[in-house]
């Protein structure tokens, strides 16, 4: 073959190819971490060898009833003053008994039914509260019952929950 027989090197890549190869990889690495950080599940408190949920201690019971005494007091306070309706009084009172059924036993009150709290089997406080005071308060047309008695009813909820 005609031509000459000296060999030529490999042509080199810049620095600047080489940097933004070394950026584009950090920058996939990156992303595939965070799609792994915020797609796995989250983990809640566990005591080390435990898999089940965290049980609460007697004082920190004690002062969650305490602080939802206090709420159902405030929202007592606040119908007497004229600050809520008694429609919107119950339905406080509702929400308020509904989110400590969920702190303190775990149980998806918040978001159930009266028909899925009866199918189960919850405490007949609540069931009680729900259907003879809130439900009737806030769905039904016409007058509310007397936010006084709803939260008479929600007191009990928080005293006897067990």
């Amino acid at each position: 073959m005609p031509g000459s027989d000296e060999f030529y090197p490999p042509a080199q890549y810049g620095w600047g190819w080489m940097l933004l190869a070394i950026g584009v990889l950090a920058l996939l690495v990156l992303t595939a971490w965070l799609v792994v950080q915020l797609t796995r599940p989250r983990r809640g408190l566990s005591i080390a060898g435990d898999a089940g949920p965290v049980l609460l201690t007697g004082d920190v019971l004690s002062q969650l009833r305490i602080e939802y005494l206090d709420r159902i007091q405030q929202i007592e306070s606040d119908y007497r003053a004229g600050a809520l309706g008694p429609r919107h009084a119950n339905l406080e009172l509702s929400r308020v008994v509904r989110t400590f059924v969920n702190e303190y036993s775990g149980l998806e009150a918040p978001v159930l039914a009266l028909d899925d709290l009866i199918a189960r089997g919850v405490h007949p406080a609540l069931i009680d509260a729900m259907g003879r005071h809130y439900y009737p308060s806030i769905f039904r047309p016409g007058p509310a019952i007397d936010p006084l008695a709803g939260a008479d009813a929600a007191r009990t909820v928080v005293r006897t929950w067990h």
